[in-house]
């Protein structure tokens, strides 16, 4: 019988543990850069088991915030929900959008999107309202070239007016055969991609090496946040954060 092969991770104490993290909310305010203190606590983390995070965002803005040696920094980075996936800095399988939906069906679904933010009646609009990615679009009522503090008023705004939920249903009820799955998160878009391309998806990638502990940790953790459905995963452990010091606190309860 051939022995199970050692696991790169093998030197680790906890080399059976992972330990996944959501970006925006949980290792560094939305959209901001990620803190020397939560760089030291994760560099901490990786002596004892494996790390890595999940966003929905593509790789270029995760490097804006995590910093320009992220694949060095974690041994798991999964962009876009893990549909771009790297191990150790190297480059995993990916998958596409657009070839799962069709360039005409994708064309309907855009112009759809385009109209509605074209008569939507919110305070401000922006630039870059539909922004394609590898393997999902983001939709942004007021645009993602807004300010800091225009995103900040947008999403108390949002909160009274519900503009990202409506907009949700609005599509929902308008492709309910296209197999899409749409994920609020964030301050100010919601994420579109295949059903069961969520953030679930990062977990086949990491299949073999058959971690005994999958943790998890997100701020958008209820149901229609796009953190929810690896965080009620039954193969994971869900930990439910407000910022990244909350991060913090559950690792050193957990950890240190």
């Amino acid at each position: 019988m051939t022995d199970a092969p050692i696991s790169v991770f093998a030197d680790r104490p906890l080399a059976d543990t992972i330990c996944l993290f959501d970006v925006d909310g949980t290792l560094t305010p939305a959209r901001k850069e990620i803190t020397p203190a939560m760089e030291k606590t994760l560099a901490d983390l990786r002596k004892k088991c494996v790390i890595g995070f999940v966003g929905g965002s593509d790789l270029n803005k995760q490097v804006e915030q995590l910093g320009p040696k992220v694949l060095q920094n974690f041994d798991y980075c999964f962009s876009e929900n893990g549909l771009t996936a790297y191990k150790l800095g190297a480059q995993l399988a990916s998958q596409s959008f657009i070839n799962y939906l069709g360039e005409e069906r994708y064309k309907k679904f855009a112009n759809f999107v385009l109209r509605y933010i074209a008569d939507l009646d919110i305070p401000i609009k922006r630039g870059t309202f539909v922004e394609f990615r590898n393997g999902m679009i983001n939709i942004s009522p007021i645009g993602r070239n807004c300010s800091h503090p225009e995103r900040n008023e947008f999403e108390k705004f949002d909160l009274e007016h519900k503009i990202r939920e409506k907009f949700v249903t609005a599509l929902q009820n308008e492709f309910p055969d296209y197999g899409l799955t749409f994920s609020i998160g964030g301050q100010i878009s919601f994420d579109v991609f295949p059903t069961g391309w969520d953030k679930t998806y990062c977990l086949r990638h990491i299949e073999d090496e058959k971690f005994k502990t999958v943790h998890f940790f997100g701020d958008k953790t209820f149901k229609g946040g796009n953190d929810y459905e690896i965080y009620v995963d039954p193969r994971v452990t869900g930990h439910s954060v407000t910022n990244p010091e909350d991060t913090e606190r559950i690792l050193r309860e957990l950890f240190f």
